[in-house]
């Protein structure tokens, strides 16, 4: 049976695809993305966070030879460090890249290491956002975590969204909430992140995250004193996000 051919643009590529698995399951999702020809060379990214271990399970289950991004901003904390070469073995995971900044760019813009006391949105553009966006050169499309819960501009969240008309992003947890991750992690005996335990819902580089109390939100613990939300790796109406992001207005929230 030949392949469907492509649509003319990405953007109708998304409207199709996001018609055709309105109302499938976030694993059927993620096996459909890797394998349909509207989607093309896939790749997913991962933090190796508090959360990351559904997405690298699936993957695991569906096919572990697929490229999977990590980036070390060589500000991690060693428990996530450890936990990635940890959770790679235990998931039989074949082809993880971890990818780190460029060694020059980081000596002329953060020569000492302290960029992220000055600037923070600097910090993350220098160390995760281009690093990213040089190693997804070769991909039309990357799996991320993202989740509608997660904000309130993300409550219209798509399985699959148009980025820049550069690629797709594909987001098969869209519509799960918090109780679907946690059951999900102990349904399937999954190792979780060593610093959760600790108090860490929400796990980024070690100098911008911190613990959080019971009743915060989870995120509260990044970035703390601030009103940055995003690390920068994802794009808004057409912008890289590096900083807080505005609410959205009340009649556009669903």
């Amino acid at each position: 049976m030949p392949l469907e051919s492509p649509l003319p643009s990405i953007a109708e590529r998304i409207s199709a695809l996001n018609a055709r698995y309105r109302h499938h399951s976030a694993i059927s999702v993620l096996e459909r993305a890797l394998a349909d020809p509207q989607v093309g060379r896939v790749t997913m990214v991962s933090s190796f966070g508090a959360e990351s271990v559904v997405l690298l399970h699936m993957i695991s289950l569906l096919d572990r030879s697929t490229p999977v991004l990590f980036v070390d901003t060589e500000m991690l904390f060693p428990e996530t460090l450890a936990y990635q070469l940890d959770l790679t073995e235990k998931l039989g995971l074949t082809d993880v890249r971890r990818i780190h900044p460029d060694t020059a760019r980081l000596a002329e813009v953060d020569p000492d290491n302290t960029l992220h006391q000055r600037d923070t949105d600097a910090c993350c553009a220098l160390r995760k956002t281009e690093t990213l966006q040089n190693a997804l050169a070769p991909f039309d499309a990357w799996v991320t975590g993202r989740k509608r819960f997660q904000g309130s501009t993300r409550k219209t969240l798509e399985f699959f969204e148009n980025e820049e008309d550069l690629r797709i992003k594909v987001n098969p947890l869209a519509h799960w909430d918090p109780a679907d991750v946690q059951d999900y992690i102990i349904n399937n005996r999954l190792p979780r992140h060593p610093l959760v335990s600790q108090g860490y819902p929400s796990i980024g580089c070690a100098p911008c995250t911190s613990k959080v109390a019971p009743g915060e939100d989870p995120r509260s613990g990044r970035w703390r004193g601030s009103d940055k939300t995003e690390c920068g790796i994802h794009f808004v109406d057409g912008k890289m996000v590096r900083g807080p992001i505005a609410a959205e207005p009340e009649g556009m929230k669903a």
